[in-house]
């Protein structure tokens, strides 16, 4: 296992995190895994054999189930990871059980600390953007956290460009704790986050960590083009992240080339494509079984060649947009002579 450093922190995770988002299947989770405690052991024990540091989890994941067993499940090993999880979601019936508010935030933090069985977690991270609450309540609260010792970094997920940005600057002027992560979608059939989000986080110093890097499984190379695919799949019951399929299954075709080629399966393919790009920190690999893991995890040791790398990106290349066909054009200007 090879590690990273997260954003410009001092911290290493390894390059592959585990997600325990199949831990529980309570409520809607159901369809992403039903994995209990003895389940959820095995796996742990095998990433942490792997050299897995860095593992992942929310607490609206199975409704803190996923927290409760990953918590347990680490056990003594707690010292030696690097563990992350998440608010923002709804964690009970109130009006106040949602959001980003300091009151919710408070209460959160105390809740997953106590399901996860552990005095601080290492990085907690905003699960996405909530209009009602200003930044600088949400902000502020997890400065507050920070200095009480209840968590060490914070991140974020699922915001735009424009937002991350305006949280950085408004950390810097308070002099509060920073966002050193984002925790984001992207996958070789979903490259938007290339656009605006990249060059933010080379800029800033963020750290990216990818969620959902088969899209929902769609890049398993078990589905075909008609729409067919296993029964009990996580693609079959919930068509989420949204994807442009035409598209992915033709990325799809070349990626189960590449991978007849080398003796390997079409995923691990698809997540060494995303450890080939030096601004993605961490990919977070989920499973439901030791074989689907070993499998994902076997893609720290892929090494896809110069040529396989351009065959994948002209393939999966993104339409150009504006401004960024007028950035890059007038770039060319300033180029030394």
């Amino acid at each position: 296992m090879k590690y990273r450093r997260l954003g410009r922190t001092g911290l290493f995770v390894s390059e592959l995190c585990f997600g325990a988002m199949t831990f529980g299947g309570r409520g809607f989770w159901s369809v992403v895994g039903k994995l209990g405690e003895e389940e959820a052991d095995r796996l742990v024990f095998r990433a942490l054999d792997e050299g897995v540091n860095f593992f992942d989890t929310a607490d609206v994941y199975s409704e803190g189930e996923s927290e409760r067993l990953l918590g347990k499940a680490l056990g003594g090993q707690r010292k030696h990871i690097v563990l992350a999880t998440k608010v923002r979601g709804r964690a009970g019936p109130g009006p106040n059980d949602v959001g980003l508010s300091r009151g919710h935030i408070m209460a959160s933090i105390d809740a997953s600390l106590q399901r996860l069985g552990t005095d601080y977690i290492d990085l907690y991270q905003i699960h996405g953007f909530d209009p009602l609450t200003p930044f600088e309540e949400t902000l502020r609260a997890l400065d507050d956290i920070v200095r009480m010792g209840k968590a060490r970094y914070i991140g974020c997920s699922n915001l735009a460009a424009w937002q991350i940005m305006k949280a950085l600057g408004l950390s810097e002027i308070h002099n509060w704790a920073r966002f050193d992560s984002l925790q984001a979608y992207y996958t070789i059939a979903g490259r938007d986050l290339e656009r605006e989000i990249v060059p933010l986080l080379a800029d800033q110093g963020l750290g990216l960590m990818v969620w959902s890097p088969l899209a929902g499984g769609l890049l398993s190379g078990k589905f075909s083009k008609d729409g067919t695919g296993p029964e009990g799949t996580r693609r079959a019951s919930f068509d989420f992240p949204p994807v442009d399929k035409d598209r992915a299954f033709r990325i799809v075709d070349v990626m189960r080339e590449i991978a007849a080629r080398k003796g390997m399966s079409v995923p691990r393919v698809a997540l060494a494509w995303l450890l080939s790009h030096g601004f993605v920190t961490t990919v977070i690999v989920g499973a439901k079984t030791p074989e689907q893991l070993d499998d994902n995890l076997g893609a720290s040791e892929v090494a896809l060649d110069e040529a396989e790398l351009m065959l994948l990106n002209e393939t999966s290349a993104l339409a150009p947009e504006y401004p960024g066909w007028m950035i890059e054009r007038q770039s060319t200007e300033r180029a030394p002579r």
